[in-house]
């Protein structure tokens, strides 16, 4: 464990500007979409493709990067990936075609899993359990503070200076993280010398791409299905294999003999199995039921992701004093009771009602993120820092891929191929009531999952040192 002051602040610095980048992107190339279909004039699917591709990319390269990390030096794949990350993100900028731009996201996908697959490892590696929880707050509100200036700054941007301008403040950005990641003295290899799990790797990327693709289409292709079976099969292999490797790409144990880690993960998929789809849900109920303009909605849906980068820090160094289990379990408790008064809003609903209900929400994410981040890389022996924060990362996008797939599923079933407009505004109310309702309930079961997860002290000696 590193104390020099100098080298703690840049890692903090560092990873806080590359946390930014991820969450800011992802949710300011939303409002560009349209430009971009225009100036490419391009089918609604292939535009679909400009934000899975990076998502598909970003979460079947994360848990590689990571066990990479611990093998060979979790700075130096973070730096690579800082640099893949700008380089990707001026070309996509530049980009001849849709096409193009799809592909491209895709490498920009890359860079940022090795940046966020590793990100947190560098911080548990440099600060020390007492601190690790305040620290691990500030990045996670960094990370809010990115989801709140995307749709803001981003529109603004995409509206007087074209989309492009989007990709090359990301590059620019990443040019200061890059700066920045230099002057971090040392280097941390928990799993140096040991051999890189091939087979697991390919199984792995291959079932979890397929998984999601399919998850992710399965209410519009046939195909679907039979993509998602295939994908399952790949992922029970990839465990098989896992099972008799000497040195897999993650260790099972950390997850049959870790009790804290393995609940607190699968309390991240169901926190963000429930809420990622929100401010997608809230963003057609706002514009199509109540009439609001997009910007007007742009602005009440802060109320959440503010409330996030507010509280998230505070919730982190809650978590270095009290339990982590009790603060998070707390978080998903207020979040259901959030999800579930969502399912009221109506054309009717006064708008400080829903902003408050809002602030409610984010309150509850902000009180179960950090602690449940610090439970988890807690949890576990250094060796494995770098797989610990991947398998977080990778939570986190399935969660969000499958929320808004249950999302899509459902306004489907109610609303079918009609055009969004006021004449479909009582379908898509009902269908969003069902499925706040359906979130609300998964989190309520998360909070169990939260509270079995034991105490911090006891999962660290289960960690499979």
């Amino acid at each position: 464990m590193n104390q020099d002051p100098a080298i703690k602040k840049y890692a903090l610095i560092t990873v806080m500007v590359a946390s930014f980048t991820t969450p800011f992107m992802g949710s300011a190339i939303n409002l560009a979409i349209p430009s971009i279909g225009r100036e490419f004039n391009s089918s609604a699917l292939l535009l679909s493709w400009v934000v899975s591709s990076y998502l598909l990319s970003s979460a079947a390269f994360l848990l590689p990067f990571g066990r990479l990390a611990d093998m060979v030096g979790r700075k130096k794949i973070f730096i690579l990936g800082v640099i893949i990350f700008s380089i990707s993100s001026l070309l996509c900028g530049l980009a001849w075609s849709v096409q193009a731009l799809i592909g491209l996201r895709v490498l920009q996908g890359v860079g940022s899993a090795m940046t966020f697959g590793t990100g947190m490892a560098i911080l548990t590696s440099i600060y020390p359990p007492r601190e690790r929880g305040r620290v691990l707050g500030i990045n996670v509100a960094t990370v809010y503070t990115g989801l709140s200036l995307g749709p803001v700054l981003g529109g603004a941007m995409n509206q007087h200076l074209g989309w492009e301008s989007i990709f090359f403040l990301n590059a620019v950005i990443g040019l200061a993280a890059l700066v920045s990641a230099v002057k971090i003295k040392g280097e941390w290899a928990g799993a140096r010398g040991e051999s890189f799990d091939t087979a697991g790797t390919v199984l792995y990327m291959a079932g979890l791409v397929a998984f999601l693709y399919a998850f992710s289409t399965i209410a519009t292709a046939d195909t679907s299905k039979y993509i998602l079976i295939a994908g399952l099969f790949l992922l029970v292999l990839f465990v098989r294999n896992e099972m008799k490797s000497n040195q897999p790409l993650i260790d099972i144990k950390l997850f049959s003999r870790n009790v804290t880690f393995a609940m607190s993960n699968l309390a991240a998929l169901i926190n963000y199995s429930a809420t990622f789809a929100v401010t997608f849900l809230l963003s057609l109920v706002l514009q199509v039921v109540v009439g609001y303009s997009s910007s007007a909605a742009g602005m009440i849906l802060l109320a959440q992701p503010v409330m996030m980068a507010l509280l998230s820090p505070f919730a982190g160094a809650l978590s270095d004093r009290v339990q982590p289990r009790i603060v998070s379990s707390v978080g998903m408790g207020l979040s259901a009771l959030g999800l579930f008064l969502l399912s009221f809003v109506a054309k009717e609903t006064p708008v400080w009602l829903v902003v408050g209900i809002l602030m409610l929400l984010g309150t509850g994410f902000a009180l179960f993120s950090s602690p449940n981040m610090n439970a988890i890389m807690s949890s576990v022996d250094k060796r494995y820092y770098g797989v610990a924060s991947s398998t977080s990362g990778t939570m986190r996008l399935v969660g969000q891929a499958v929320s808004i797939a249950v999302a899509t599923l459902i306004i489907d079933l109610y609303v079918g191929s009609a055009q969004l407009t006021p004449a479909v505004a009582e379908q898509l109310q009902k269908s969003s009531k069902v499925a706040f309702i359906v979130f609300a309930v998964t989190c309520v079961g998360g909070v169990f999952a939260s509270l079995a997860r034991g105490n911090m002290e006891r999962g660290a000696k289960q960690a499979g040192k």
